[in-house]
């Protein structure tokens, strides 16, 4: 049953049990209407503390479109953070960007707004877990109006070698379709694959670790 294979958002913490879910990878409509994407990256050369320094120091404000870039070259066109971020403080901040999905025009503006882990998690059991989780709010933009699309985690689990992401997107049925569902896997996994290449470098040449 396909129902068995859901994840709606207030089950999230199902994230946290030790294993997977019968879902991982690939994207649904749920029972209550929304749409689910879930991507799994394994990351052989990262830890979840480099997860967490990508998005609090490695995406800074100094030549930010162009190493937003470098995540994934094709997709991402503009990105900024807004006044809220400082180095080391990426949560109550907002991403602006500007990307396509899967390559496929046109672009979307998008605000991506960061929240802690505790708004989402039991956050108690992060240790036991080994775990980190980045979480955030999306919203859709233009020049007059922006409307909440949906929410967003990349659960990062460390393992024996490197760590896991363990991405989760809950799209509004009022925003979002089968084709955007589809899209925005194809980008998570592209962004995410490129994410495991380029990061244990970026990291290394900056922090000396």
């Amino acid at each position: 049953m396909l129902k068995d294979l859901e994840l709606p958002f207030e089950q999230i913490n199902r994230l946290l049990e030790p294993g997977y879910l019968p879902f991982e990878s690939g994207y649904m409509r749920l029972s209550n209407g929304y749409y689910l994407v879930a991507v799994l990256t394994r990351m052989p050369y990262c830890k979840r503390e480099m997860i967490e320094w990508w998005f609090a120091y490695g995406l800074s404000p100094k030549e930010h479109t162009q190493i937003y870039k470098l995540w994934h070259p094709i997709d991402h066109l503009y990105g900024a953070w807004d006044d809220q971020w400082k180095p080391g403080h990426y949560i109550g901040a907002s991403h602006i960007v500007e990307e396509t999905l899967g390559g496929k025009p046109p672009a979307a503006k998008l605000r991506i707004h960061f929240q802690e882990p505790s708004k989402f998690y039991d956050t108690s059991r992060f240790e036991e877990a080994r775990a980190t989780a980045i979480c955030a709010h999306l919203f859709l933009r233009n020049e007059k109006i922006e409307v909440e699309i949906g929410r967003m985690t990349h659960f990062v689990r460390d393992r024996d070698v490197g760590c896991e992401m363990r991405s989760r997107f809950w799209l509004n049925p009022n925003y979002a379709n089968y084709e955007m569902a589809k899209n925005l896997f194809q980008h998570c996994v592209e962004e995410m694959r490129n994410l495991a290449t380029i990061l244990p470098y970026l990291y290394a040449i900056t922090t000396n670790k």
